[in-house]
């Protein structure tokens, strides 16, 4: 998935850019400083939601969580990332409210991340870029997962946009209103 990372960043970059409070420094390969947008008070939700769920860490602990993963080990072993980066991904998703830190389930020592209602709903959110992503980001050859029903196993049913009157919308069909 390493292609898709960098124009996504990108995107999210051009897209948001101006509509910051304050910046942080990072450096990048070559050394050079990176700023990071905040965008906490955004008045675009869209950006707001990036501004906690925005980097691919986030979304993939919370898809984990949503498997079932509850414990620091599992998440970790699950993506490969640094401990140290898992630490600090884990300490936001719960400082935003997204996982609750609770005993482990089983009794023992450990403790476990669990999904609060809040990040339990960024479901929908995954299976939109599940789908996007396998219509995009596969050759004809090439197969993703596929998201199914779990009582039945088949495939869930594509997302669309609704109106209030039951109207299936296109992009086209959808404007901003502004605050």
């Amino acid at each position: 998935m390493t292609y898709f990372r960098e124009p996504f960043l990108k995107l999210i970059e051009n897209a948001f850019y101006g509509d910051a409070k304050w910046f942080y420094n990072k450096t990048n390969n070559e050394g050079a400083t990176v700023k990071r947008t905040r965008l906490e008070e955004s008045t675009c939700p869209v950006a707001r939601s990036l501004d906690i769920i925005g980097d691919w860490w986030s979304l993939l602990i919370v898809r984990d969580a949503l498997r079932g993963l509850k414990r620091f080990g599992e998440f970790q072993k699950s993506l490969g990332i640094a401990k140290n980066m898992l630490a600090s991904r884990l300490k936001q998703l719960v400082e935003e409210g997204i996982l609750v830190l609770q005993p482990a389930s089983d009794g023992s020592a450990w403790q476990e991340y669990v999904l609060t209602e809040k990040g339990r709903a960024l479901q929908t959110v995954l299976v939109a870029l599940s789908q996007w992503g396998n219509d995009f980001l596969f050759a004809d050859n090439e197969f993703g997962s596929v998201l199914v029903d779990a009582q039945n196993r088949r495939p869930l049913r594509r997302l669309t946009i609704v109106s209030n009157d039951g109207r299936e919308l296109s992009p086209d069909d959808v404007v901003t209103k502004l605050p």
